[in-house]
């Protein structure tokens, strides 16, 4: 086996080990539980990622918090699509994480694929109407 071919082995095998010592993202879809997509009469962003995925772990305490501060305004959902595989194609999935938006109509009205910063999903909700927690 050529070198390099050895120590990226050793270098993936070091990595999903860490990765499965981690705790993993809460998520919403619990038990094979799928909630009702979009929440009705309720701006919603659906977070569809893997609790596995390295960038999706680094967006799930961010999540949590968002969760915690627009409780009763706004509706977060997490869907690990690597447990729950038929939503990749429910919802169109290309990469992971996707979020997803829905205004109060239960409309999509923005994806954006890859890691989203809180200031960014913040910036979604201001424009949806969803106005900011207080003390933010």
């Amino acid at each position: 086996m050529p070198k390099r071919v050895y120590w990226l082995f050793i270098f993936i095998l070091i990595l999903l080990v860490s990765l499965a010592s981690v705790p993993a993202a809460a998520g919403d879809a619990k038990q094979g539980v799928i909630p009702s997509v979009p929440t009705p009469n309720m701006v919603t962003m659906l977070d569809l990622g893997a609790n596995k995925c390295v960038p999706c772990k680094m967006m799930a305490p961010i999540i949590e918090e968002l969760k915690k501060e627009y409780a009763g305004r706004a509706s977060i959902i997490f869907i690990d699509v690597w447990e729950h595989n038929d939503q990749v194609k429910r919802f169109g999935i290309r990469a992971i994480p996707t979020q997803i938006f829905y205004d109060k109509n239960g409309k999509e009205v923005q994806r954006h694929v890859g890691f989203m910063d809180k200031k960014s999903i913040v910036a979604v909700f201001e424009k949806l109407g969803v106005s900011r927690p207080e003390g933010s």
